[in-house]
């Protein structure tokens, strides 16, 4: 047996059609052999609140080891991992190729999915899953939604924190009148003389992108017009992310067979496919063929998907970045998304920053705490401000113009978390994505904060 992590991490396919999966009797072998080597190693103590829970729960029993920890008890300690993959990817060193076999995010995905096919998964939560379907109604009536959603709001936000478990002081997502693919329906022009003159690529705009914040989708057909690159945005629909959260696997198995075979054909004609949306780009690329890895349009639409940062970046080493840009006099903090270090690619949204004349580029590797749907959550809000404390007093003590992340609610969330800390300075402006201070450079002037 080798110790530490000398091999590359990897990962099996979800079993998540085996009836084992959910077997409660083998769950709970599983979920003692796993939570017993966490115990007596504890390095991920500091990442998110599964661990302490978890600890917290042993240290508190009557033996101080796990045999005296009731299984029901385990509940608390599932329901805080948000999926973030750090633990995989940075910490542990016994996941596989190591004897000890362990994959924590993707135990606790196995729990959900047990819990999901007893029926646990929460009226209120399925709804707020269905992403889509929101945003269709909530673009017909933009105005009045994001009213409803604002924080501040004495008379509604009461209501979803009691009826949608929303918690009252948490930032919510605002919606967009027209969405990406409606605003995309003129293309810009396109540089014949850039050096990637002849890439075509088509953007996925992802549920966020194409709903909430069309500006950084916006940016990006900028920047990838300036440098040569023809682009289109589709949305075939969400990449599941918020139902994997429910352990609802079968359901974003369904999502990943109907995208992948819109995408297949773009990418038959010669097109690349770039994901606005770090976690979507996560589930292109590496969750769906987990989830479904027999499916050949699913192993096509993983091997030409790219984040769009880590498209940019691809473009400036392979045939250089198009003449143009200004220089921009920025000072910028930016956040390292966990699902784009989960995507084993480098920093490449730091990367991008630094291509642009004059940027000042401060990075910060740690969880801004937020997880998704997880840190909206009644009971969460709190918890996920005290695990990204450390980015928000980095950010507050930092001094810097701006402040950004390729997660779109990381963002949001670290100011937040530095208006918790309260202080006497500025906060720095928010850049939705590293994007849209690059397409600045190039004079588009969309991309104003």
């Amino acid at each position: 047996m080798r110790e530490g992590s000398l091999d590359a991490p990897t990962r099996h396919p979800i079993a998540w059609q085996d009836p084992d999966f959910v077997d409660p009797v083998k769950l709970d072998a599983e979920l003692h052999r796993v939570f017993d080597i966490c115990h007596g190693c504890r390095r991920c103590f500091n990442l998110c609140d599964s661990f302490p829970r978890l600890f917290d729960l042993i240290d508190e029993s009557k033996t101080g080891e796990l045999d005296s920890v009731d299984a029901k008890d385990f509940a608390p300690v599932v329901a805080a991992c948000t999926l973030c993959d750090l633990c995989f990817m940075t910490k542990c060193p016994y996941v596989p190729p190591h004897a000890f076999d362990l994959d924590f995010p993707h135990l606790m995905l196995r729990a959900r999915a047990a819990e999901a096919a007893r029926g646990g998964v929460s009226f209120a939560d399925r709804q707020l899953a269905q992403t889509d379907r929101n945003a269709k109604i909530a673009g017909v009536v933009s105005g009045v939604a994001n009213w409803a959603s604002a924080r501040g709001n004495g008379l509604t936000r009461p209501l979803l924190e009691k009826f949608a478990g929303l918690d009252r002081d948490a930032a919510l997502p605002e919606y967009e009148a027209r969405s990406l693919v409606a605003r995309s329906a003129e293309a810009p022009e396109i540089n014949v003389t850039a050096p990637a003159f002849g890439r075509r690529a088509v953007i996925y705009a992802t549920c966020f992108g194409n709903s909430n914040d069309v500006e950084v989708g916006l940016a990006a057909r900028h920047v990838l017009a300036r440098n040569g690159v023809v682009s289109e945005v589709v949305y075939p629909g969400c990449c599941g992310m918020p139902r994997l959260e429910q352990g609802l696997i079968g359901e974003v198995a369904g999502s990943a067979r109907a995208v992948a075979a819109e995408l297949g054909g773009w990418i038959d004609r010669g097109y690349d496919v770039i994901a606005l949306v770090p976690s979507c780009a996560l589930m292109l690329k590496f969750e769906w063929p987990l989830i479904l890895p027999d499916d050949p349009l699913v192993a096509k639409l993983s091997k030409a998907s790219f984040d769009l940062s880590e498209y940019i970046v691809d473009i400036a080493r392979r045939e250089g970045l198009a003449e143009g840009m200004q220089p921009v006099a920025a000072s910028v903090a930016i956040h390292l998304a966990c699902h784009a270090r989960a995507q084993n690619m480098g920093q490449k949204g730091a990367e991008l920053l630094r291509l642009i004349p004059g940027a000042e580029v401060e990075v910060i590797e740690r969880c801004s705490g937020h997880g998704g749907a997880w840190g909206f959550k009644k009971g969460n809000f709190e918890t996920a401000l005290k695990i990204g404390k450390p980015v928000a007093r980095t950010v507050a003590n930092g001094d810097k113009q701006f402040v950004t992340s390729e997660c779109p609610l990381a963002g949001v969330h670290i100011l937040q978390g530095v208006e918790k800390l309260g202080g006497s300075a500025p906060a720095p402006s928010l850049l939705r994505h590293p994007i849209q201070l690059l397409a600045r450079a190039y004079g588009w002037k969309g991309t104003e904060p």
